[in-house]
């Protein structure tokens, strides 16, 4: 046992209080492992220990039911000798169960589990030990009562004994037992494979003989165990397996009662697997075993980050990073998060976190400004619960309810002014119109006279003005490209012409240019409005009827003196419907 004393001593160790403590200094509570003395996280892993001790081994064939003799072969010199005991299962004193494998071993007092008399290939006897977790597992060691095995194998499961793969092949024959090679090389490509070898398959000694498997030993990753998954998996169990396949004969075939196997000791060495994140292993409420887990680690094996803790990936702790997991920044408004791999890249591998339903009326990836409808209060911290104040933007005077995230100032719409759009701006009037709710104040038609004499214009020669009520019929409909139902709602001179704010209520006709229902600018020459040709005040409603021209600017429509502006009347409709309808069966051509 001498060697695997020695595997363990060089196997990686977790930071322990050195000996030699004072007596007031062994009064404080021990420093925890995973931290250094700054409190920094640092890798931590439980104590290394026989993970088989005390626990309970299933084995496939066990002597005493019913008792039966046994005899152990003895050597002396040339000599052979036989000395007969019997296994009886209902003997304290003669019985051999599993429970003598994992038992505390004192070799001075041995005590041997033994299976029955010659169950011998194709037959096999198994012994199957739960570790209760996943370990990661140094060695796999039997020493016997009885000759080793001409032929055995050591398996081992990761899932709790659902699925087994081959952990070592033990035979003088490796070829025909397991169709394998005997002392395959071992390299880079096969490291997590089994190999087969016939090292401790002969016959002697007859009894003390020992089987030790180290899982690392000849594997060329093995210097280098942080950094490789692969022997990170192939070391981790949760179950061993070993399956004795073949007895030792002496040639003597009939003497059944003289072979047999008989171990007196199974080791499993190792340490339970938390992944560098945890210093030691306790039982759960449900008296399963797992790791105490630090770091913001979470899992029976600490193989997960905790609860909100997820601004950087999972990794398993090494020698030079702790890889401690790291909670979101959410500025106390969230929760929950989530993990982005494409955020984590972009911001140089250092944060990855996405915060999941932000209250306090805060929103973005971390929750850090005020979401829509909201503005921040500059006195409070953006962590602070009422950090974010409501707009409360005027559902008429306001163009939206988003308002300046530092001022709080609202979109305020054309001529409409305070910090939520609440009053007219100087210069412009409250109108009825939801949509232009303030509209500059206009000039009255009284002084279009004098206008018209600043613009030198001869109205009398350009235009007629309209003098009675026009009438609307099929023929001049027709005439016309497009006809619409408008809502002046303000107006704005420039140099050569008005450019009215209308909303245009129905269409009943358009030409080649798309007229669509909403905000829209008609433009009039200004020497047209001079003369009143055609007649338009703010605030009220017209029907327009004219025709394509181009815009001064890109988009709107022209009236000019040819146009046909009415005051709207409700009436006009329905005869509106009907002119549209007799249009589309064909009737504008007659006319």
């Amino acid at each position: 046992m001498l060697t695997l004393v020695t595997l363990a001593c060089f196997a990686p160790v977790g930071v322990h209080a050195g000996y030699g403590m004072s007596v007031f200094a062994a009064q404080t509570s021990p420093p925890d492992p995973c931290y250094d003395e700054s409190g920094n996280a640092r890798r931590c892993i439980p104590d290394f220990v026989n993970s088989a001790f005390g626990k309970e081994v299933r084995a496939s064939s066990t002597c005493g039911r019913p008792a039966a003799r046994y005899c152990a072969v003895t050597e002396k010199g040339d000599e052979r000798g036989r000395s007969c005991q019997m296994c009886d299962a209902s003997d304290p004193k003669k019985h051999r169960p599993p429970a003598y494998l994992t038992d505390l071993h004192n070799p001075h007092n041995l005590t041997c589990w033994q299976s029955e008399n010659h169950v011998q290939h194709p037959r096999n006897v198994t012994l199957t030990l739960s570790l209760g977790k996943k370990f990661e597992v140094t060695y796999v060691s039997l020493q016997f009562c009885s000759p080793r095995p001409e032929s055995m194998a050591i398996f081992k499961s990761m899932d709790h004994g659902k699925t087994w793969v081959p952990f070592q092949f033990y035979s003088a024959q490796c070829r025909k037992m397991f169709n394998r090679p005997s002392r395959a090389p071992i390299t880079k490509q096969n490291e997590q494979e089994a190999v087969c070898t016939d090292a401790h398959t002969d016959l002697h000694p007859l009894a003390g003989g020992l089987i030790a498997f180290s899982t690392l030993d000849g594997r060329p990753s093995a210097h280098d165990f942080d950094n490789s998954p692969v022997l990170q998996d192939w070391v981790t169990a949760t179950d061993i397996r070993v399956a004795f396949s073949r007895l030792h004969t002496l040639g003597d075939e009939n003497a059944d009662d003289s072979y047999y196997y008989a171990v007196s000791d199974l080791q499993v060495g190792g340490r339970c697997k938390c992944n560098g994140h945890a210093s030691r292993c306790v039982k759960d409420r449900d008296g399963n075993l797992v790791c105490e887990c630090r770091h913001n680690t979470a899992g029976p094996e600490c193989d997960r980050c905790k609860p909100f803790h997820y601004d950087r990936p999972w990794q398993r702790a090494t020698a030079r990073e702790a890889n401690e997991c790291v909670a979101c920044n959410c500025n106390l408004h969230a929760r929950r998060c989530r993990f982005n791999m494409e955020l984590y890249k972009l911001s140089g591998r250092k944060s990855g976190g996405v915060c999941l339903n932000c209250r306090h009326n805060t929103a973005g990836r971390h929750c850090h400004y005020c979401k829509e409808g909201y503005y921040r209060d500059m006195s409070k911290p953006i962590s602070h619960r009422k950090a974010c104040k409501a707009c409360d933007c005027h559902p008429v005077g306001a163009a939206g309810k988003t308002c300046n995230q530092t001022t709080g100032q609202c979109p305020c719409k054309d001529g409409v002014t305070g910090i939520t759009c609440n009053r007219c701006a100087k210069g412009y009037q409250q109108s009825r119109s939801p949509i232009a709710p303030c509209i500059s104040m206009w000039i009255k038609p009284s002084h279009s006279l004098s206008l018209s004499v600043f613009l030198h214009v001869d109205c009398d020669s350009y235009c007629k003005a309209s003098k009675g009520k026009l009438k609307i019929n099929m023929k001049k409909y027709c005439k016309k490209d497009y006809a619409v139902q408008v809502h002046i709602l303000k107006a704005d001179k420039t140099t050569e012409w008005w450019k009215f704010t209308v909303n245009i209520i129905s269409v009943y006709k358009q030409g080649e240019s798309r007229i669509r229902r909403g905000d829209q600018f008609l433009w009039v020459r200004t020497k047209d409005v001079a003369c009143k040709c055609p007649k338009i005040n703010p605030g009220k409603k017209y029907l327009l009827l004219g025709n394509d021209e181009e815009s001064p600017s890109q988009g709107g429509m022209v009236a000019d003196k040819g146009s046909l502006v009415i005051q709207w009347r409700d009436t006009w409709a329905r005869r509106l419907r009907k002119f549209q309808q007799r249009e589309k069966k064909g009737k504008c051509k007659k006319a």
